[in-house]
């Protein structure tokens, strides 16, 4: 294979990285325009819903950030580490027997390289509630942005 091809190649594999980091329990339920831009996608603030995966029904709304330009365009730009959360009771309430008081329920690549958007469960078993925390990670260093939405568990309708 030639130098030109191989080079062509790479870049394309690049480019597709964003695209397989993007998590399949995510739905994209809709974004808005916060700053146009000339070149590129627009500046947004997107909101996806996230059912949580070991707890039957409960699900999450994230909003965050997305940065736009040409790099956003690519998927090669840092989103801001600027989101909220909001969870709630979507049907009867399920819980594993053996549910860990604390562990990563979703979590969302919002860089190209090392840094992520982690939603953590918490237990607050003695006013049993679940607790979700919205935080961004980074290689270096973390972000103190932080959001948090409770659930309290309670008997769904009759």
């Amino acid at each position: 294979m030639s130098k030109p091809v191989r080079g062509w190649l790479l870049v394309a594999a690049l480019l597709a990285i964003p695209l397989l980091a993007r998590p399949a329990a995510a739905e994209e339920i809709g974004c808005v325009t916060t700053a146009w831009k000339l070149i590129g996608a627009n500046h947004r603030i997107c909101i996806e819903a996230y059912d949580d995966p070991k707890v039957k029904g409960v699900a999450c709304h994230l909003s965050q950030a997305r940065t736009g330009g040409l790099a956003g365009s690519f998927g090669l730009a840092e989103d801001p580490s600027r989101f909220s959360i909001a969870c709630r009771q979507v049907g009867p309430i399920e819980l594993p027997d053996k549910l860990p008081d604390q562990e990563v329920a979703f979590s969302a690549d919002t860089a190209i390289f090392f840094k992520e958007t982690r939603i953590v469960r918490l237990v607050d078993r003695k006013r049993n509630t679940l607790v979700y925390l919205a935080y961004s990670t980074r290689l270096i260093e973390g972000s103190p942005m932080n959001s948090i939405s409770t659930v309290p568990i309670m008997p769904w309708g009759k």
